[in-house]
């Protein structure tokens, strides 16, 4: 018999689990003992703060991030392909999205081992719900590149499909960068262009701000190292 491999939700903030993770949710994680993990100390960290007394020397982790290659990917199966229920938990929200967990579901499908997403917050959905914008048409681009040039030339690029398409463009950049992705984003895009910024969220400072460019211009905004999700829209 194969086991499940389960997708969990991770929350985006230092919050009570119970305002976001399901009660059924929650009781499915802290059942498991096998956990593929972005962050096997953030994972512990999460498991411990949905019950006190769950059995962490008795858990078995295995660290999943973009250097891990196909032969480990492999070995993680062994556990499923031995009868055993696991789940995989992204570093923060839904694993899959702007995390390397696809690769392990992708695997898991063609070995014919059952995937079951579990509910909780995607910080992209929850900022494209509360931007204001085309919640019709939108494209999630996850990583925007590191260097000036080529960042800009792809915010241009984003900004030109959004206006063709009438499709809201949505991406994040690690938090320590936020404030050079803001500055660029006032630098390329068009005055009237939309842009919503959601910061925190889910968390007690939780921001959630849409303005045109040039409006974003007036106000002195500073990002640094607090998790955010960008998204525009030109119309």
């Amino acid at each position: 018999m194969i086991g499940t491999l389960y997708l969990l939700p991770m929350l985006l903030g230092d919050t009570n689990p119970n305002a976001s993770i399901p009660r059924e949710v929650q009781n499915i994680t802290t059942a498991l003992s096998y956990f593929y993990a972005e962050n096997i100390k953030t994972t512990r960290r999460y498991l411990r703060k949905l019950d006190k007394g769950f059995d962490i020397d008795g858990s078995h982790f295995f660290v999943l991030n973009k250097k891990t290659g196909d032969e480990a990917l492999n070995e993680m199966l062994t556990p499923l392909l031995k009868g055993n229920d696991a789940g995989i938990i992204s570093e923060a929200g839904l694993p899959g999205i702007g995390d390397p967990g696809s690769k392990l579901v992708s695997l898991a499908h063609r070995n014919h081992i059952k995937v079951v997403p579990l509910t909780g917050p995607s910080s992209f959905v929850l900022a494209l719900i509360a931007s204001g914008l085309n919640g019709q048409s939108f494209a999630f681009n996850g990583y925007l590149p590191v260097k000036t040039p080529e960042l800009a030339k792809k915010i241009q690029e984003l900004e030109k499909r959004s206006a063709q398409l009438n499709q809201t463009q949505i991406f994040m950049e690690t938090p320590y960068r936020n404030n050079q992705l803001l500055e660029q984003l006032l630098k390329v895009c068009h005055q009237q262009t939309q842009l919503c910024i959601a910061v925190n969220i889910t968390t007690e400072d939780e921001y959630i701000v849409t303005k045109n460019i040039n409006q974003w211009k007036r106000s002195k905004t500073d990002l640094h190292k607090k998790p955010a999700v960008f998204a525009i829209l030109k119309a």
